[in-house]
């Protein structure tokens, strides 16, 4: 009996999970460049159960029991949003779509090469800085000019040039009087390059990233490396768009509303083995 409890218990845990993500995405709706993130739910391993302590039954085996399931991991979908056009010139969107050997990627960037190796397209995103000094992506194109002439994202991290350093624009220079090139760069209203040039990172396994806040990206370990987009990735940037979430409302919909069915299933099983043990306790105790 304790066993059903117990797997009752993991399946509510693992959908109360599965819950506060969607919630989690839908509050995202209009988030720039929010990549919808989804739960991978495993069970736990069958346990094989045999025949004990009966004459003649020693070993034989019963069958298998499963013991739950368990939400192991939340993986980021980096599929390209739909791009929104603002008109302005603070708002920028990144289209990525960059190719690996001629490999066909699915609507999940993923794709089989000839050994039967996944493989998973690369993505671009945006260098930023933030408050700690530490590099983080983002795909968040929503910027502005501080006091002081650094270029932020909507957190206030600083955005990062192909120099590594964070972007300071010339005095009494804002956005409004700037325009980007295919190239990434800036130039003024005459058309001269100011020096200005934003750093585009590359990053070959998006799964390698590791949520960090903000709609802020960072790298999972030292062993992983991002690199500037190179000359033949398909990567733009295009000012006075921004890049809509990812996130497919009605499927949304309809993943919230199944998690919930399924944690009061879930819960109706638990008060079930509550009132069985209550009767086992007060009842069956008196006898």
């Amino acid at each position: 009996m304790l066993r059903g409890l117990y797997t009752a218990a993991a399946g509510l845990t693992a959908q109360q999970r599965r819950h506060d993500t969607i919630t989690n995405n839908i509050t995202n709706l209009n988030t720039p460049g929010y990549k919808q993130t989804n739960v991978v739910t495993r069970s736990f391993p069958d346990m094989l159960l045999e025949m004990t302590g009966v004459e003649g039954a020693t070993n034989t085996k019963i069958g298998s029991l499963t013991s739950g399931i368990f939400a192991e991991e939340s993986i980021a979908i980096y599929q390209q949003g739909d791009l929104t056009q603002t008109n302005q010139a603070s708002d920028f969107a990144l289209v990525s779509n960059i190719d690996v050997d001629g490999l066909a990627f699915d609507g999940a960037g993923r794709a089989t090469n000839a050994d039967g190796e996944v493989i998973f397209q690369p993505q671009a995103f945006f260098t930023v800085e933030n408050a700690d000094g530490e590099v983080r992506y983002t795909r968040g194109g929503k910027f502005s000019v501080t006091g002081e002439g650094m270029l932020v994202t909507s957190d206030g991290s600083r955005v990062l040039g192909t120099d590594g350093q964070p972007i300071q624009l010339p005095a009494g220079m804002g956005l409004d009087s700037l325009k980007l090139t295919e190239n990434q760069r800036f130039l003024d209203t005459d058309g001269n390059d100011i020096g200005v040039q934003l750093l585009i990172s590359r990053i070959d396994n998006p799964y390698d990233l590791v949520r960090d806040g903000n709609g802020n990206f960072r790298l999972a370990s030292e062993d992983t490396t991002a690199q500037p987009i190179a000359a033949g990735d398909r990567v733009e940037v295009r000012q006075g768009y921004e890049e809509r979430s990812n996130v497919d409302a009605a499927q949304a919909s309809v993943d919230l509303m199944s998690a919930m069915r399924a944690y009061e299933a879930n819960q109706k099983v638990i008060q079930f083995y509550d009132q069985s043990l209550q009767k086992t306790v007060n009842d069956v105790g008196r006898i």
